[in-house]
């Protein structure tokens, strides 16, 4: 995009004209060009604001720099709008009013060019000002990625977390599935329970660890009374892959091979 307001900065600030009909038809490229680009800008500063670049540190100033560029985008297609209004035009007068002569018309066209070329000034200003915006950013982007990148591993290494139990194992294989939990009264008292949606249980104190650990979340926004959504979190996705003491625990409880028994009492 840089490239873009560059060029158009060039185009605007080398502008030959005569006011009039001739003025419109070099500037309307212009101003269609530079409310294409306010477009762009903001179609990027939106995809930004969607993106995963929202979690590296320093993304809050890049967000705002792009911002700016939208705004400095929008200000340049005002200032060449203000050039097209600026513009003396040779439109007919009302009935009843004299028509323009050359002496009339070059008053028009004098007062009209220092205006014009005021607008234009600022247009270059503006676009100028996006380019080197598109610069920044692209340059700071660059270096936010690259120091988000090399933290990763130090992060990776404190987030590493223990083995799955059995039980939270068990759960969080039910809950992968989807799951609530909810808020029922017994005996006067609300009890807080989890049901998983293929009907298995799971305790509260269970929920609780997985939910400690970030490998469950709920939708908070919704009362308990009617249950809130319990979705797995990717850490918890990954957990489910890692071998556990559950895997482990079955493989040491299964029965042996008869073969291995007769060997054994053979021994």
């Amino acid at each position: 995009m840089a490239s873009d307001f560059d060029a158009l900065k060039v185009r605007a600030r080398d502008i030959s004209y005569t006011p009039g009909t001739d003025a419109l038809r070099h500037v309307s490229p212009l101003l269609l060009q530079a409310q294409d680009l306010t477009a762009t800008a903001l179609v990027r500063l939106t995809a930004l604001d969607n993106s995963t670049y929202t979690s590296v540190a320093g993304s809050r100033a890049g967000l705002e720099l792009m911002a700016s560029i939208v705004s400095s985008s929008s200000l340049a297609g005002t200032d060449l709008a203000h050039v097209v209004l600026a513009n003396p035009y040779e439109g007919a007068q009302f009935a009843g009013y004299p028509a323009d002569d050359d002496a009339v018309r070059t008053v028009r066209h004098a007062e009209a060019i220092p205006q014009m070329n005021a607008h234009l000034d600022d247009a270059v200003h503006q676009l100028d000002l996006c380019a080197i915006g598109c610069h920044y950013l692209a340059h700071g982007i660059t270096e936010d990625l690259a120091a988000a990148q090399k933290d990763q591993p130090a992060v990776v290494q404190r987030t590493t977390a223990p083995a799955l139990t059995p039980a939270q194992h068990d759960a969080l294989t039910a809950l992968n599935g989807g799951g609530r939990l909810y808020e029922s009264t017994t005996r006067g008292l609300g009890v807080t329970r989890v049901a998983a949606d293929d009907g298995t249980r799971v305790s509260i104190a269970t929920f609780r660890a997985l939910a400690k650990r970030g490998l469950v979340t709920r939708d908070t926004g919704t009362s308990l009374v009617i249950g809130q959504k319990i979705t797995v979190t990717e850490q918890g996705q990954q957990a489910l892959t890692r071998p556990g003491a559950h895997a482990a625990l079955r493989t040491t409880v299964a029965t042996p091979p008869k073969t291995a028994v007769a060997q054994g009492a053979h021994r």
